[in-house]
């Protein structure tokens, strides 16, 4: 009997918690109850967050506290300073809209709580609750296999299979040809069409047709059976960036933007006939970028954009067949450490961009006049 009357006070004491999930402080004499502490998400458009409070004195100030699942090399808690009407029982709400801040990848775990304070200067704190940011309007399936986990939700287990196979074996030529590896797990969304993909992103380009959200380790992507070819190589291209983002991410300074796009391509494989026959023509014409241009974001017109990839691959394949996996594998973790562009190729090379610039224009005339 003792013992049931133990289990049933125990039960009680749980219950009355829950019921009151914010206590006053030990100095002062009254407390609230929250009888509502939820969020609910729409994908990819907002989540909402509902508070009702009530207390034995006036609600005076109300804030919601969030943190957002993310890579960051400092804490960061957004607060919302909720207006209301002063009284002992409140009700509070704010609407976090995705057009105004730009949206978040499904599976994004967002952390919240309250603060309230009451006309007495209590403070009270409550409960941290998560509330995961996910794209419910598809009833997805997974596979996981080591470190990254692929979503989709339309054809067969086969196709899923063979766009983790392809994943698996572009990590295991990353590592081979540049020592480059995952350092933290990633999730991979695939959409059945670019239509479908871009209807899960908040102003998407409407030439969209995957997404690498670096800072989340999550890639977002359009592939079905009739694409499966440009998938693959495309899908492969933005896990590249994943893992060149996880090795060289650092508060100080970020990498090249020919070397991050150069890697990338590089992962795909040969270069495209495409690419080969810009870089041809910009050889022959004389009007190759440099490569310290190439560090900046690559030109809006295609035809510049076009030859600024084929040269940022041309680079790195000159980088790894010339000077070996050891070399790049030094680079990337000497940029991790936040070393600016040259100081980082001459550590690691014995030159800088300038010089690097030089030595691959001779190296590619050459090429391409024995070619």
């Amino acid at each position: 009997m003792v013992g049931k009357m133990i289990k049933k006070s125990i039960i009680l004491a749980i219950v009355l918690g829950l019921l009151a999930t914010v206590l006053s402080p030990a100095q002062a004499q009254t407390e609230i109850v929250v009888p509502e502490d939820s969020a609910r998400a729409v994908f990819p458009g907002y989540i909402e967050f509902n508070l009702s409070i009530e207390g034995e004195v006036n609600i005076t100030d109300v804030r919601l506290h969030y943190v957002v699942d993310q890579e960051s090399f400092a804490l960061v808690t957004s607060e919302v300073n909720i207006d209301l009407i002063p009284g002992t029982s409140v009700t509070a709400s704010w609407t976090w809209h995705m057009r105004k801040t730009g949206g978040l990848p499904s599976g994004t775990v967002v952390e919240y709580w309250w603060t309230i304070t009451d006309a007495s200067g209590n403070s009270y704190k409550t409960t941290s609750q998560q509330i995961s940011f996910d794209d419910n309007r598809y009833s997805w399936q997974s596979i996981t296999e080591g470190d990254i986990t692929l979503y989709w939700y339309y054809s067969d287990d086969s196709f899923a299979q063979e766009l983790m196979l392809t994943c698996q074996q572009a990590l295991a030529r990353l590592a081979e040809d540049t020592g480059a590896y995952l350092e933290e797990p990633v999730r991979v969304y695939i959409y059945a069409s670019s239509y479908e993909l871009r209807g899960a992103m908040v102003f998407p380009q409407e030439w969209t047709g995957g997404v690498a959200y670096t800072s989340y380790g999550t890639i977002a992507i359009g592939i079905n059976q009739a694409n499966i070819d440009w998938g693959k190589r495309a899908i492969v291209h933005e896990l590249t960036h994943l893992v060149t983002h996880q090795m060289t991410s650092n508060p100080y300074n970020s990498i090249p933007i020919w070397l991050n796009e150069g890697l990338s391509m590089y992962a795909e494989g040969e270069m495209e006939a495409v690419y080969d026959a810009y870089l041809r023509q910009a050889v022959a014409q004389d009007a190759l970028i440099s490569v310290r241009s190439l560090s900046s974001p690559f030109s809006a017109y295609p035809e510049q954009s076009h030859l600024s990839y084929a040269q940022s691959l041309g680079l790195v394949e000159f980088l790894i067949d010339g000077y070996g996996q050891n070399r790049m594998f030094e680079l990337l973790n000497t940029f991790k450490q936040g070393s600016s562009y040259d100081a980082a190729f001459e550590n690691v090379y014995g030159f800088d961009m300038d010089e690097l610039d030089a030595l691959w224009r001779e190296y590619t005339n050459e090429k391409i006049a024995d070619g």
